[in-house]
């Protein structure tokens, strides 16, 4: 006869311990096949594990009606918080439809809690949501509306809203910035 500790029963609970709240536990992203969001989400859920995936309204492109639906605010991805251990790796990666926790070289990457707290404010909140390019300070951005239309330049942020486009003339090494709405920019090349 098999130990206590190799029993179904007791690897059922050794497993569910694994996703019972813990200060441990951290977020990660999961990528995902495109489309199979809500599906990989409810399966994981099956398995006890906390997930979060944003979602916003979008219309619909029917021929022949239109209808609001609920779509991945950002497709291919989830979000899930766990204490990460070899289990939980593999019980993600072999959840139909997960491909791989998101990585580099020195494995699994972390999201901090506010940033996780933050998406979930926004996609609670009844403001409309509109989805925005990443840009960080420093980046090179094409101004693409308002009186600026047109300038390239470096970003400067001045407050989460407003920044400052940095134009500059390289061969005279000399700069002058403006503030302009970060909702007038795009990622643009040099």
């Amino acid at each position: 006869m098999g130990s206590p500790e190799n029993s179904p029963i007791e690897a059922k609970e050794a497993e569910q311990r694994l996703y019972q709240p813990s200060s441990d536990m951290e977020w990660y992203a999961i990528y995902v096949q495109v489309n199979h969001e809500k599906e990989v989400v409810k399966r994981l859920e099956g398995k006890e594990v906390e997930c979060f995936l944003p979602v916003m309204e979008s219309w619909s492109k029917r021929r022949d009606r239109r209808k609001k639906i609920q779509l991945p605010m950002f497709p291919g991805y989830i979000f899930v918080h766990i204490l990460l251990n070899s289990h939980a790796n593999l019980t993600i990666v072999k959840t139909p439809g997960a491909l791989n926790l998101l990585h580099n070289s020195q494995g699994p990457l972390t999201i901090p809690s506010f940033q996780i707290e933050n998406l979930q404010t926004v996609v609670n909140s009844v403001q409309p949501l509109q989805i925005h390019p990443y840009l960080k300070e420093g980046d090179w951005v094409h101004v693409v509306r308002g009186p600026l239309a047109g300038c390239i330049g470096i970003l400067n942020r001045a407050d989460p809203k407003r920044g400052r486009l940095i134009v500059s003339v390289d061969i005279i090494k000399k700069s002058v910035s403006v503030e302009l709405d970060l909702e007038d920019v795009e990622p643009a090349l040099p």
